[in-house]
């Protein structure tokens, strides 16, 4: 089974280390809604998204979890002041995101045009679900 797991790019920017697929990773992973997400990657995305990782203490009494990643895309997206808005706070602008299929993840994505690095959507199996595929002795 996959998880999809939102990586902040601010996070991985500040102290996270560069991930690829078929690592192993420890991350603690925290439960998100549905809709958490849903004006930077879509409402179509953001449905898909399991968990997003945490590295900054508001995770604290969740165990960290090992899954090998699987793939890994980056998301882009225009940031702005709604309409109407008053406190002039850049918000994701709905409708405006760009998915970048990549082959590592180091925080640091190249600038595209028009819009802003937000993150990674990070396929994902839990690594002890891979432990089980390993038990299979080895012919010598």
């Amino acid at each position: 089974m996959t998880l999809t797991i939102w990586v902040d790019g601010w996070q991985m920017q500040c102290c996270g280390d560069s991930f690829a697929p078929g690592d192993v990773v420890s991350w603690t992973l925290l439960k998100v809604g549905p809709q958490e997400y849903a004006d930077i990657v879509g409402s179509e995305r953001a449905d898909e998204i399991d968990f997003r990782e945490e590295h900054h203490g508001q995770g604290e009494e969740h165990p960290p979890t090992s899954v090998e990643v699987v793939s890994i895309v980056e998301v882009h997206c225009r940031y702005g002041v709604p309409p109407g808005a008053t406190d002039k706070v850049n918000y994701p602008v709905p409708g405006t995101t760009v998915l970048v299929p990549v082959e590592t993840a180091d925080g640091w994505a190249k600038a595209r045009p028009d819009v802003s690095f937000a993150g990674y959507l990070v396929t994902a199996r839990r690594a002890s679900d891979e432990a089980e595929d390993a038990a299979v002795p080895i012919n010598r």
